[in-house]
């Protein structure tokens, strides 16, 4: 196999440097910023076709799943439910006392603007 170009022989240097400046052309004129920039009406409409495509079977993929999958997350639901009432029970039972003077307070200090 022959990597490097002096290993061809004179007719096959030609037709080597040709390809290669063939690819060379070919990738100037491929990403010119023009090109990265603004690609063209035809090339947008593919690019917002394919993305619509893609969205549009994201899009129904996950509304199937949710029809079909009707279970749900009871389990963690419960389970925030049950730690979010015994905080509240264990802070009401500590704090009941300083939160009864302080609603006294409020409530005597307002009846004293009157």
């Amino acid at each position: 196999m022959k990597i490097r170009r002096s290993q061809y022989s004179p007719e096959e240097q030609i037709e080597f440097d040709r390809l290669v400046g063939n690819i060379k052309r070919h990738i100037r004129e491929s990403f010119t910023l023009k090109k990265l920039i603004n690609p063209g009406w035809k090339q947008w409409g593919i690019r917002i076709a394919c993305f619509a495509i893609v969205n549009l079977r994201h899009g129904l993929h996950r509304a199937r799943t949710q029809l079909l999958n009707d279970r749900g997350d009871v389990p963690g639901w419960v389970l925030v439910v049950l730690m979010t009432t015994g905080l509240v029970t264990a802070i009401w039972t500590l704090a009941a006392p300083r939160i009864q003077s302080i609603l006294r307070t409020s409530l005597d200090s307002m009846n004293n603007i009157r």
